[in-house]
């Protein structure tokens, strides 16, 4: 059997085993915790932001912002179309629209115009999606989004690190949602954020993501016995303080992640560039990519289902890139967004992560070349 290269793999190893012992002589182990909020100012800091709020994961994660930027059933939000569906559900999870705008074929990321051209009476807000990590357009969706009086989060799923004009990621827009999943930069496994300068959808993000009650840590430090009483419905969306310290040693580790990745981005970039029928993602000089993913875009003429099939059955693990939205029977029928739905048909993932060898990149790129040469020649 050929050695299995990991499509994505996470780096851990003792700083996250000692974070959890602490977490473990602590007494403290549940969600919302002293842990979980020693992880939120650091990463606050790290992000430029006034508050975060660590979650369950990043779909939790925009459902309390667009809970916070109170979105109504009824109003419409403008969706970047080219994402995990996650991002759409959201605006379906309060009741609302997600209408679909199509992406910039280079960056993949969604497309000013046609977020402009999308606007009815009804938006009321936009989400950006940063495809793989890489930026959106943010002051082309901000002068958008303030001619219209609409707000703008950014789904930053993908992108811890990454910067837009010298800014970094998560600070780009009103509120801004993070994931912590295993694929991720960094990693708890699960998890993920919500950051925001808005003392008001923080106060009301934090409110709600504990059953719409104060959390236990707080009403432990008071000297009385407060009864907390629900007036309205929350949702149990926090984070565990074990997770939390998994994810305070993924801070520290990110530059060194994201430093490894970038080398191996250009590894992969001069190995393949040269092949006519593979196109490697693009990176806008005015952007800091993190690499979350590594994307090719394979050429109309060739099948990408026999090229995955080939690389697997060599040990190389492989994947479509993401989803064309619109394309999804849950939203139902939606305007065409034809750039994200090529991008959905001819995006092929290949292993990155911070883990791979100089050798095994060599290895990678070497399979996906006599892939796509294999099944062009066998048309």
């Amino acid at each position: 059997m050929p050695e299995v290269i990991a499509l994505g793999q996470p780096t851990v190893g003792d700083a996250e085993l000692a974070a959890i012992a602490e977490v473990f002589a602590s007494g403290w182990l549940a969600g919302a915790g002293p842990t979980c909020r020693k992880f939120e100012e650091r990463f606050a800091a790290a992000v430029g932001t006034r508050h975060a709020l660590a979650t369950s994961n990043c779909g939790a994660a925009l459902h309390l912002a667009l809970l916070g930027l109170g979105v109504q059933p009824g109003d419409e939000v403008i969706v970047a179309d080219y994402t995990f569906p996650a991002t759409g559900h959201s605006v379906l999870w309060v009741g609302a629209k997600p209408v679909f705008a199509d992406v910039r074929p280079d960056t993949w990321t969604v497309d000013p115009q046609a977020v402009e051209a999308a606007i009815t009476p009804r938006t009321v807000g936009i989400i950006a999606v940063d495809v793989a990590g890489q930026p959106a357009d943010y002051d082309e969706l901000r002068a958008i989004a303030d001619r219209h009086g609409l707000f703008l989060v950014e789904d930053a799923a993908c992108s811890a690190g990454a910067t837009y004009k010298g800014r970094p990621a998560g600070s780009l827009a009103d509120v801004a949602t993070f994931s912590f999943h295993g694929r991720k930069g960094i990693t708890a496994g699960e998890g993920g954020a919500l950051v925001t300068d808005s003392d008001e959808i923080a106060t009301r993000a934090r409110k709600l993501y504990t059953y719409g009650v104060e959390g236990a840590l707080t009403r432990a430090q008071l000297s009385h016995l407060p009864i907390p009483v629900f007036d309205e419905v929350g949702y149990n969306y926090r984070l565990s303080d074990v997770a939390a310290a998994i994810m305070l040693a993924q801070l520290d580790r990110l530059p060194d992640l994201l430093a490894i990745k970038r080398r191996i981005a250009a590894r992969y970039h001069e190995l393949l560039k040269d092949h006519e029928l593979i196109a490697t993602p693009y990176e806008a000089p005015d952007r800091e990519h993190p690499w979350q993913a590594y994307i090719v875009t394979l050429d109309p003429s060739v099948n990408r289902g026999e090229v995955a099939t080939t690389l697997r059955k060599r040990g190389v693990q492989c994947t479509f890139g993401t989803y064309a939205s619109h394309l999804q029977p849950v939203y139902g029928q939606t305007t065409p967004c034809p750039v994200s739905a090529d991008l959905f048909n001819r995006h092929l993932a290949i292993p990155m992560h911070a883990n791979l060898t100089d050798e095994q990149v060599e290895t990678v790129a070497a399979a996906l070349i006599e892939a796509v040469d294999a099944a062009v020649a066998g048309r």
